[in-house]
This record gives structure tokens, C-alpha cells and sequence, in this order.
């Protein structure tokens, strides 16, 4: 555990799936002794649309209220109930402008991102995934809805196509002494082996599924991934350099599998 706590910086659009990103993200801070900085961020545009000046100022003070009130009350929420130090604050302004100044003021460890139902790779708006894995180097844990981790509560961890950075890091033994065993690995590779599990490392515990790369792997992983019930999967950030091993691109995973990740620092 390293020497200052950890730091958390939630990106929320304050929608339905606001609660599961907290939960996920208390979760996570509870694992690592961290503390939770939350932010939200809108366009102008979309508060004041093309009303005239004096409507355009009277939408600008209701949204600040409305939006100050949600996130005060999200915060206290779950700082009281599950003893986390949690912050909130918000900007109206380009979203993208605003999220970097945010990164660079708060200096986050880790950031939590949400999907959306639609399309995973948007989050407050296009590209927001896809910009924040551009500029911030740290962990990035891309929260879904489903087997949502539950805080003061051990989870089960996967690792997909043996995600050595994180097993490297002083990170990932907090994160592990909170993981059910055995810890699972997820491959696809190129043969003719058929979905199987073994055991592949007994002193860690861990127990290896192997898929066959073809058109359907990841939606097949996906499903087989559910079903065992995995809260959280650890993904490599560096894209593949080859397409003969089987190998998914980052964006392919991010897209394609419906479960939370927690991608690697670059």
C-alpha cells in the first residue's frame, strides 16, 4: 500500500447509472484505501439551448441548484453509509476541456468511467472513453450494470489474455487481497482447442478458461463471464501488435464484453 492514499476520480453523467458507478467506485476505494473525487460535466448548449439571455441565466442558476443538490446528495450518501471520503463538483463548459483540467488538478490514480447502454465507447459524450484513455496514463475502470461489485465484500477478479501489468504493480495486491480465489484467466487464441478450464498456477490459484478465436469469441467470453458471476476483469492497455495470437484490441473489448474492466496504466 503505498504511502498517501489513493485517488479516485469518478466521471458521472448523473443518470440512472450514477449508482452503480458510486457503488463500484466505493468498492474499489474501500480495496485500496482511497479516497473518491466525483465530477460531473455539461455542455452549455444543451442547458440553455436558444433561449434568449435573461431565460438563458434563469436555466444557467436552475441547473447549478439542481445539479449542486443531486450531487451533495449522492455524495453524503454514500460516504455515510459506507465510510469513504467522497467529494463532489461539477462544471458547465466543452466537456472534454473541462475533464482534462479536472485530471490535472485532482492528479486522480485511478479514473471511473460508465457505460452506456447504447454504446459503451460514450459516456457524457462521444469519444469520452476513447479521449480520457488518450490523455490519462493511470488505472481507468470502465463500470458496467451488471455483477456490480459490492462494497466491504470480496469479488471475483479475471484477467484477460494474461494482463501482466497489473500483476507487476504494488496496486494490484490491494486489489487482490480482496479477491475471492481462485483468480480467474480468460484467453482466446488461435486453434482447434475448444472452450476449457484447468489449472494453470496452483500457487496463485488460478484457474485459466481458454476460447477459440473466431468471429463470436468475445460475445461468447462475454456470456461465459456472466455467468460466473466475474465483478471486475483486468485488461491490458497496449493493443495487440499482432493478429495471428487471438488477441482482441482494447476497443473491441471495451465494446464488446458487459462487464466492468479495469484497464492498466499505459
Amino acid at each position: 500500500m503505498k504511502a498517501e492514499k489513493y485517488k479516485i476520480l469518478v466521471l458521472s453523467d448523473l443518470k440512472k447509472t450514477e449508482s452503480t458507478i458510486l457503488k463500484n467506485s466505493v468498492s474499489l476505494a474501500k480495496m485500496i484505501d482511497a479516497e473518491i473525487a466525483l465530477f460531473h460535466v455539461k455542455k452549455h448548449i444543451d442547458i440553455v439551448g436558444g433561449d434568449n439571455q435573461l431565460s438563458a441565466i434563469r436555466a444557467l442558476n436552475e441547473e447549478h441548484n439542481t445539479t449542486k443538490k443531486t450531487i451533495d446528495t449522492s455524495v453524503k450518501s454514500y460516504a455515510k453509509d459506507y465510510d469513504v471520503t467522497i467529494k463532489g463538483s461539477y462544471a458547465f463548459g466543452k466537456i472534454k476541456e473541462e475533464i482534462l483540467k479536472q485530471i490535472k488538478s485532482y492528479k486522480p490514480d485511478v479514473i471511473v468511467l460508465g457505460h452506456r447502454d447504447s454504446n459503451p465507447l460514450q459516456l457524457i459524450g462521444d469519444g469520452i472513453t476513447k479521449f480520457v484513455l488518450k490523455e490519462f496514463k493511470g488505472y481507468i475502470m470502465i463500470s458496467s450494470d451488471e455483477n456490480a461489485l459490492i462494497p466491504n465484500k470480496k469479488m471475483t477478479l479475471g484477467v484477460f489474455n494474461d494482463s501482466n501489468k497489473f500483476f507487476n504493480t504494488e496496486f494490484s495486491k490491494d486489489v487482490i487481497t480482496h479477491t475471492e480465489t481462485p483468480l480467474k484467466s480468460f484467453k482466446i487464441i488461435n486453434s482447434q482447442q475448444s472452450a476449457a478450464n484447468i489449472i494453470v498456477d496452483k500457487d496463485q490459484q488460478m484457474l485459466e478458461y481458454v476460447f477459440e478465436q473466431n468471429s463470436n469469441a468475445l460475445k461468447t467470453l462475454s456470456s461465459f463471464i456472466l455467468k460466473n458471476k466475474v465483478n471486475l476483469l483486468c485488461v491490458d492497455r497496449t493493443e495487440n501488435k499482432t493478429r495471428n495470437t487471438g488477441e482482441a484490441s482494447l476497443r473491441e473489448v471495451v465494446n464488446k464484453l458487459n462487464v466492468s474492466l479495469l484497464v492498466s496504466e499505459a
